[in-house]
């Protein structure tokens, strides 16, 4: 992991909080390694998508839920992907344009929108690699619960450590 340097340090000077003048000890540079392959598998999953079928991971997992679920709305598009209900809107809002989903209006409700796939999309779902939510969500809806627990606890202690903003867990990886 890179370390941060202020300009006014000279570069062997480690700042507050640096481990080591930025070595870190053996355990963490495996679980690093380990970090690594899964981004880059992740990564790799949504460069093949993109070449394969023209489109973004999200996109593709959105296509797919709502060519699984026709007459599907938004809301319920975000709460399948476990997204922002502005991410969802986004990502229809790119199907639309592209022609992959049609989205039709209610004639008692003219709010709630009503998505389709279009022949465009199902043409895009045949070319695509699967799965179609990603590698990551694929691996980890296969793991057993107490994992999964365990898993949760142990990134819950590194994303305190992190200090980052908790918006971005509703973000989608392939976006």
């Amino acid at each position: 992991m890179p370390t941060v340097r202020s300009r006014s340090r000279p570069p062997s000077a480690p700042i507050a909080g640096d481990t080591l003048g930025g070595e870190i000890g053996e355990p963490a540079a495996r679980v690093l390694r380990r970090f690594r392959l899964v981004f880059n598998a992740v990564k790799s999953h949504f460069q093949q998508v993109e070449r394969s079928a023209g489109v973004g991971g999200a996109q593709l997992w959105a296509l797919s839920i709502i060519h699984a679920r026709p007459g599907l709305g938004v809301s319920e598009l975000a709460r399948a992907m476990d997204v922002k209900q502005s991410t969802a809107s986004n990502l229809v809002k790119a199907l639309v344009e592209r022609g992959l989903v049609a989205a039709s209006r209610q004639a008692t409700d003219r709010r709630a929108v009503q998505l389709r796939v279009q022949p465009a999309g199902r043409k895009v779902l045949r070319q695509a690699p699967g799965p179609f939510s990603g590698v990551l969500p694929q691996a980890l809806a296969s793991l057993d619960a107490q994992t999964l627990e365990r898993l949760d606890a142990d990134l819950d202690r590194l994303i305190t450590l992190l200090g980052v903003d908790a918006q971005g867990a509703k973000v989608p990886l392939g976006q």
